[in-house]
Order: structure tokens, then sequence, then C-alpha cells
């Protein structure tokens, strides 16, 4: 009995830290949006009439990422921006990104910072010689994918400044409340680097975190359009990345609505998004 006891005290413990393990599968609640076309009928001008409505309605969907497959890129959290409302969204988004980068790199997954045009800032560090290093792989042809216009207009550069700046080149680096791990990490600006590094690793999932979901979340050639076109499965992390939208500009709401109105833009066209939380284990 006693012998029988302490089998079965083994095997719990083996199921504890099977459970425990950090870098099994992760379930997580991911959202896209599904969209349908209804009939409504309206009265105007005295006179009633059929007209389509579109409708956008938001679905959880139950997904798994395996973190041996998967990479997690930074998109241009840069330590300064030319506008200083964003320069400083993007350093409180900093703080808050660098735990779950943590907990993703402790569960194995691959961690690459993106910090577009700073190559020259990063040439002598061992996480940018790690990606030169990556054997060159070419990507298949880009799938011909709609691409509708966004629900905002950016056209004046999206800055909510008071007095708005002249767009330069402000940024230098990642910004420095993101750790990067010397020993694992990779560092590029390069989308085809990224590829190559997810074919070298056998990567097929791609989480994005960073700014600014409407420009480079969207548009970088290592973020969302070009990795989806690639054929790779994409997530956007909703609550660890923002927008440039100056709520003077159509449709004139908040810059947090602008902010969700693209991400729901996101989950609509382009892929699901899910939340920083599910990274951390809660």
């Amino acid at each position: 009995m006693k012998q029988s006891l302490v089998v079965l005290a083994l095997a719990g413990l083996s199921a504890a830290g099977w459970a425990a393990d950090p870098k099994q599968e992760l379930n997580v609640a991911s959202r896209k949006r599904l969209t349908s076309v209804e009939t409504q009928t309206v009265i105007e001008n005295g006179a009633t009439k059929t007209v389509a409505v579109k409708l956008s309605v938001p679905m959880t969907v139950a997904a798994k990422i395996d973190p041996a497959r998967t990479a997690v890129v930074v998109c241009d959290m840069w330590d300064d921006h030319w506008c200083k409302s964003a320069s400083a969204r993007c350093a409180e988004l900093a703080k808050a990104a660098d735990p779950v980068l943590k907990a993703c790199r402790d569960r194995g997954m691959t961690i690459i910072h993106c910090p577009s045009d700073t190559m020259k800032f990063y040439e002598d560090h061992p996480a940018r010689k790690r990606m030169l290093a990556v054997e060159k792989a070419t990507p298949p042809k880009s799938k011909d994918l709609p691409n509708p216009p966004l629900p905002v207009d950016d056209s004046d550069g999206g800055c909510d400044d008071e007095k708005p700046a002249k767009m330069f080149k402000a940024w230098t680096r990642q910004h420095a409340a993101i750790a990067i791990d010397a020993d694992r990490d990779y560092v590029t600006d390069s989308g085809a680097e990224v590829y190559s590094l997810m074919a070298a690793k056998k990567l097929d999932t791609l989480i994005v975190m960073g700014v600014h979901t409407n420009m480079c979340v969207l548009n970088r050639t290592f973020a969302i359009k070009q990795m989806v076109k690639w054929g790779k499965t994409v997530y956007l992390v909703r609550d660890l990345t923002d927008a440039m939208y100056n709520p003077k500009m159509k449709p004139f709401v908040t810059h947090q609505r602008g902010t969700e109105m693209i991400v729901e833009f996101i989950e609509e066209h382009w892929c699901p998004t899910i939340e920083s939380k599910h990274l951390l284990g809660k």
C-alpha cells in the first residue's frame, strides 16, 4: 500500500510539473471579426426603402500557440519620436512589454527586436550579429490579398500633439525599457531576415507587438501584412500597440477609439488579436 501511495504521489508530482512546464502550448482566446451584409428598411424623406448594411461582429476563437514554433516581433518601439504624445505612449508600452517578452522568452519563444532605421546602433550587438549569421531563405511569392482602406484618416501624419512638429527621424535605438537578451534574441529591421530566421528555426507563428498599428505594424516588411502574405500565422497583441491618429481628422473620434478602430480593422481584414495576459499565462 505504501509503495502504491509513493507511486501515486510521484505520478501526481510528475503531472503537476508537466502542467507547469513553461514550454507547453499556450491556450489563448484570439479575437477576429466576421462581416456580413443584411438588408434593413429605412424611411428617408418620407419614403420607405431597403438598404444594405454591413455588420462587423467580434468573435472569440480558441487557439493554441506552440512556443517552440513561435517568434515575437517588437515593432518600432523606439526611444523617441517626432510626435511627443506618441513618444510618451510608446514609453509606457515599452515598460509594459518587457515583462511579457521575458515570459515569452522563458517559454521558449524566439524574440526579434525590430527598431527600424537603427541598425547602425546595433551593428556590434550580439543579437544583431546572430541575425546576420542566419542562413538566407527565399520567401514564397506573396499572396495577392485585398488591401482595403483604413477606417481613420492619418494623412496629416497622425500626431495628436497640440502643435505637431514637422516629421523628422527622432529615434536612434529601441526604447531602453525593453531588454535585449544578448545570448538569445535577434535584432533586425528586415522582413527577409525575419523570414529567413523563421525558416531556419522552423517557426510558423508570428506574434506582433509595438507601434503604430496603422503604419509600421501593418506595413513593415517584418510585420503583419507581409508576413500574412508569406503564409505565416500572425497575431497582434492588441493591448501592446498604439496608432498615429489625430482626433481632428476623420472619423473625429478620440485617439483611443481611433486605435481601437484600427485594431478592429486588422481583426476583420488581416489577422486575429490576443491580449498580453495570455502570454503571461494569466
